[in-house]
């Protein structure tokens, strides 16, 4: 038995020492596909930031980012839950049918401040007919594929807060009947948080009933499956496996329509879709290249209007279906953008815009913010 015991010791501590020094040898890697975001890099020391604490944390982060095989320990340790029929990680649900849900927060103090950071934009901007489009997320439409005794705040009652708060200084424009009506329908990604491009053309209709324009018919469009393989930020966040992969339907138009599309570092396109995204794992930024401070679409339309979109990533999918009604659009993501947004929309002479965010994190986004007056300054 103490010979066992010695091995067992022995094995555990050359485990342990060569996980160490597998680790210092490695090269740190810049980014995880799996999670699809930046890893941590190895912080720059200073006395000034040891005594601060601030080395100390951010050494810490880049030891878990750089771990050693992180990913396949994430996997065991995922499939370690499944086995064992957890029903949550993370904070994702693994819902019925391969949907991963994750719970709506009761809203804060933050939502009470966006709702008066648009209030006090659309009081201010004076001959912009401003119209405000919150989506609902997959949680809201599909309480009944959540686990038993899951816990989620009411996000239906969220939306109608903010609809009764802003409605009279703004067109709210509701979504929530028309994709509850189709929610047998493909309209969010089982894997992602997004809607999918036929969700979104669900609320285009919505929306242009609001704006007045006659809204295309969806056999105006050819829907080309681009992607069978999508796996989103759930399935990243969840760390989970064995989960059917989603795949990627886009809107071609069988109608005549041209674009530019110019982001802000001068790069432009003649298309809404980057197709090289397909070949990576962040494949939702096929649409619109991604999250970009500002983003310009010229059409060929000539009809005088002109449209700014103040967004988060749900209007991705949904742009281009109003770029078939504009003659400009100008999409603005106050999260990267900091400028004086009144002042840019009447340089530009817009004449509509659009607030779209899913209504998820418009509860708590503080970048709503510049929206307001004299933010930043």
């Amino acid at each position: 038995m103490l010979i066992y015991k010695k091995w067992f010791v022995g094995a555990f501590l050359l485990f342990i020492f060569g996980v160490g020094l597998l680790n210092v040898m490695s090269s740190d890697r810049p980014f995880s596909e799996r999670e699809n975001r930046p890893l941590a890099q190895m912080p720059a020391w200073s006395l000034a930031q040891f005594t601060s604490g601030k080395f100390t944390e951010r050494f810490e982060t880049y030891l878990v980012d750089q771990f050693r095989w992180k990913d396949e320990w994430v996997q065991l340790k995922a499939l370690a839950e499944r086995g064992v029929l957890k029903k949550e990680n993370n904070g994702v649900f693994f819902g019925e049918d391969g949907f991963l849900i994750e719970p709506f927060d009761e809203p804060g103090d933050q939502f009470v401040k966006n709702q008066n950071y648009v209030k006090d934009f659309a009081l201010r901007a004076k001959g912009i007919q401003s119209y405000l489009l919150l989506a609902p997320t997959s949680v809201s439409l599909y309480e009944d594929k959540l686990p038993l005794f899951a816990q989620t705040a009411n996000e239906r009652a969220a939306f109608e807060t903010a609809q009764r708060e802003l409605a009279s200084v703004l067109r709210v424009v509701d979504v929530y009947d028309v994709l509850r009506l189709n929610k047998d329908e493909p309209i969010y990604f089982k894997t992602d948080h997004h809607w999918t491009m036929h969700g979104a053309y669900l609320a285009y209709r919505e929306t242009a009933k609001a704006m007045g324009i006659e809204a295309y018919e969806e056999d105006d469009f050819r829907i080309e499956t681009v992607s069978e393989n999508f796996y989103g930020t759930r399935y990243s966040k969840a760390n989970t496996i064995g989960i059917e992969p989603d795949q990627i339907d886009v809107y071609l138009p069988k109608f005549e329509a041209s674009q530019t599309v110019t982001y802000e570092d001068g790069q432009e396109s003649d298309s809404f879709y980057e197709w090289g995204y397909l070949e990576k794992r962040d494949q939702y930024s096929l649409f619109l290249d991604g999250n970009h401070a500002l983003v310009t679409i010229k059409t060929g339309l000539k009809n005088g209007r002109k449209l700014a979109v103040v967004k988060d990533s749900y209007a991705h999918a949904f742009i281009p279906f109003l770029a078939n009604h504009f003659e400009e659009i100008h999409v603005l993501d106050l999260r990267y953008y900091h400028a004086d947004v009144l002042a840019y929309l009447g340089e530009q002479r817009i004449s509509d815009v659009l607030l779209l965010y899913s209504v998820a994190n418009f509860t708590k986004d503080p970048n709503v913010i510049w929206l307001s007056q004299g933010a930043g300054r």
